[in-house]
């Protein structure tokens, strides 16, 4: 388990400071697929190389499994009472393997070189050596590139070869920082599936940071949004995607929906997403306790209003269904509130986008209800 309280790191710049990571807590589980998510500038980068002390944080406390509790004071680390060594910080970094962006390979050393780096000097002889490289490059996939150079290899390879390296002295924790951004999207998608099986085969908990949160639904069994160096929405990936809180989390989920499109539709004041008085723009969303049943069919026969679909979506996030709908309702004023009223009295989350009422210029007005 990682836990992760009050974290602060402020990187104190010519002329400004920027506050990268604020008073930030978390908990990570051990075995999971941990997602932190945000924007450029969010301090989700921060955040994962505070974790190994590659950037040392300011204040707060880091407690890992089999290492304790690490409390900064003043920008030094601190563990079990006592300032922490070089040499205490290097063996903590043993026990976390980290993947970067850019691969970070070492051009002039084969495939077979790259990976038994981090075992020298740890006390393995060769053969031991060659025998842990060898098991590695056959988890990747890469047993039959052992004496190929970096140049020589795709994007993806090297991104394998860097994950082989990351996992070289059997860490318990590895870090992923944009591991896939470099990439294509076959490319990508092979890499996730490479790290969910480390994950299941090895028992690796995973931290993976990112930007894209398609690669969030991917494989994260839970994710933190960051924003402006704090954690402002955490859940598992199920309940974040099911029921965003936040509006930098609303508009994550909506960059891997159909109804992101929604938003572009909105801008634009599009045509097809105009009311008429009377009619209202909703946005339904169907969780896993009423996707399949006939809900809206009952409400609109029920209530007697009719729905004009926009925009809809549904998939299976880890196992359950999650479905979502766009559309413009029509009908008696009362009947619509009835028919709304009874889809939330039966968990599906109603949002008025826009409401057909006029105000006395004549505007449609953008009344939310969820």
């Amino acid at each position: 388990m990682i836990e992760i309280r009050e974290l602060n790191k402020t990187f104190h710049l010519e002329n400004s400071d920027v506050e990268a990571v604020r008073d930030l807590s978390l908990t990570i589980d051990d075995g999971v697929i941990y997602g932190v998510i945000g924007s450029s500038g969010a301090g989700k980068s921060t955040l994962v190389r505070c974790l190994n002390l590659l950037e040392i944080p300011d204040s707060g406390t880091i407690r890992i499994d089999g290492v304790g509790e690490i409390e900064l004071r003043n920008g030094k680390p601190w563990l079990n009472g006592k300032r922490m060594t070089a040499r205490e910080q290097n063996n903590m970094r043993r026990g976390i393997g980290m993947i970067f962006q850019h691969f970070n390979l070492l051009d002039r050393c084969t495939v077979f070189e790259n990976v038994a780096y981090p075992l020298q000097h740890t006390g393995r002889s060769r053969k031991q050596i060659e025998k842990r490289v060898c098991e590695l490059l056959t988890l990747v996939g890469l047993e039959d590139k052992t004496n190929v150079y970096p140049s020589q290899l795709s994007g993806g390879q090297k991104q394998r070869v860097a994950i082989a390296r990351a996992l070289a002295a059997e860490p318990r924790i590895l870090l992923s920082d944009e591991a896939t951004s470099a990439l294509d999207p076959e490319a990508t998608e092979a890499i996730l599936s490479l790290l969910q099986a480390v994950n299941r085969q090895l028992g690796v908990t995973i931290v993976l940071i990112t930007h894209e949160m398609a690669v969030i639904k991917s494989i994260a069994d839970r994710v933190a949004v960051m924003e402006n160096g704090r954690v402002v929405e955490e859940g598992t990936v199920y309940d974040i995607f099911a029921d965003p809180q936040k509006e930098i989390t609303r508009k994550f989920v909506s960059t891997s929906s159909l109804l992101g499109k929604l938003d572009k539709l909105l801008e634009e004041n599009a045509e097809l997403i105009r009311v008429k008085p009377g009619e209202m723009l909703v946005r339904l969303m169907f969780r896993k306790d009423c996707v399949g049943e006939h809900l809206l069919t009952t409400a609109a026969r029920k209530y007697g209003f009719d729905l004009n679909i926009i925009l809809a979506n549904s998939e299976y996030l880890h196992g359950s269904p999650i479905g979502g709908m766009v559309g413009i309702i029509s009908g008696e004023q009362d009947h619509i509130e009835e028919g709304l009223e009874f889809l939330r009295q039966n968990h599906v989350s109603a949002e008025v986008i826009r409401d057909g009422r006029t105000d006395a210029a004549g505007h449609a007005e953008s009344v939310p209800v969820s």
